[in-house]
């Protein structure tokens, strides 16, 4: 879709920039090693058999490979990939300099994970105050200084701002001003939602809705009546509003990822494959500059079945791997084999002392 041509007068209450860097891991490694640059490349867990896709390149995608895809699964696919050690370190310290980037147009930062944050620019007097002009030098900064690229979503609020970093991926940026918000989220498929997986995509379609546009014509009872709390927050986000705040993070006592499915889990090989995807996603969050320094006292898992039993099961640890989530979730299951309806993985963290975590991807 061709790119929005606005002015930042357009934005009348808040200029929120999200930044997603393109490919952030493999982009880093073949920045490293540019004879890989036009190759499938993806970076992966340190076991070739039992590994998993961390992230892999555009090149890599069209091969139909993925992100938390078993490295077997993306060799059989493309004979030819390149894979790649991961290396957090590096890529932690690569984050912080594109934080120092992010600092100079404003100290409103949001780090969602080491490869993406939100930006409130609203009382930023840089450019002018054009939010556009600041993401387009933002972007510049970090393929110069960084050499690698990102791209950009410039709105009024972080739900938007997501959405329009993604329309125009890889090393691009878009707009979506007050006046054109209207418009451009009457189109907007539901897959596109925050919040809206596969499985609730599944069951949108089903009711005959696609689009927002769609969802519009649904009141708030009845979309709670259809995904319970969350149907309310779809109704806000249908007509792209969002009151979230672009907040800095506190120091927190844990820090977790859950998902609510809309179908719920019913075999053992299916919830295992549902939690490495969330055990990813808690690695990637907890490689952030804000908690790479804090101990790990313990890892949990959560799960609430289809009877609304909800139950957390933990152990005390201060290394992080799969396999103790795995064993902490079979063993939940051994007594209880009720269908599953929300899983989530989480640690807590050791307040008292500050040290390097210690994170096993593989």
């Amino acid at each position: 879709m061709r790119a929005i041509i606005s002015s930042h007068k357009n934005f009348n209450s808040s200029k929120i920039i999200h930044v997603d860097m393109d490919c952030f891991y493999a982009s880093v490694e073949i920045r490293e090693r540019p004879e890989l640059k036009n190759k499938p490349v993806a970076v992966a867990g340190s076991s070739a058999s039992r590994g998993v896709i961390t992230t892999c390149n555009y090149i890599a995608r069209k091969f139909g490979i993925r992100s938390a895809m078993p490295s077997i699964t993306a060799k059989r696919l493309c004979p030819h990939i390149v894979f790649l050690p991961v290396n957090m370190e590096k890529y932690r310290l690569i984050s912080k300099e594109i934080h120092k980037i992010y600092k100079c147009y404003t100290k409103v930062i949001e780090p969602v994970s080491l490869d993406e944050a939100y930006l409130d620019v609203t009382n930023s007097e840089y450019c002018q105050g054009d939010p556009e002009e600041m993401a387009r030098q933002i972007r510049m900064k970090i393929h110069e200084d960084i050499g690698i690229t990102a791209s950009a979503g410039i709105a009024s609020n972080k739900f938007l701002a997501k959405i329009a970093s993604d329309w125009n991926k890889p090393n691009g940026q878009y707009s979506i001003p007050d006046n054109a918000i209207k418009n451009f989220i009457l189109k907007l498929p539901v897959r596109k939602i925050y919040g809206v997986g596969k499985k609730t995509e599944i069951l949108l379609k089903s009711n005959g809705i696609n689009t927002c546009q769609d969802l519009q014509k649904l009141s708030k009872e009845r979309l709670s009546g259809l995904l319970g709390k969350y149907g309310r927050t779809l109704y806000s986000l249908s007509r792209g509003i969002d009151s979230r705040k672009v907040e800095s993070h506190k120091i927190s006592k844990s820090l977790s990822v859950e998902d609510t499915y809309m179908v719920d889990l019913t075999n053992q090989e299916q919830t295992l494959n549902e939690l490495r995807l969330l055990y990813l996603e808690l690695i990637k969050r907890l490689n952030m500059e804000i908690y790479k320094k804090r101990i790990i006292k313990s890892c949990y898992v959560k799960i609430k079945f289809n009877d609304f039993k909800l139950t957390t099961i933990q152990k005390s640890s201060e290394v992080i791997n799969y396999e103790i989530y795995a064993n902490l979730l079979n063993k939940s299951l051994l007594t209880n084999r009720k269908s599953i309806r929300l899983l989530g993985v989480g640690v807590q963290f050791n307040n008292e002392s500050i040290s390097q975590l210690n994170l096993d991807i593989s």
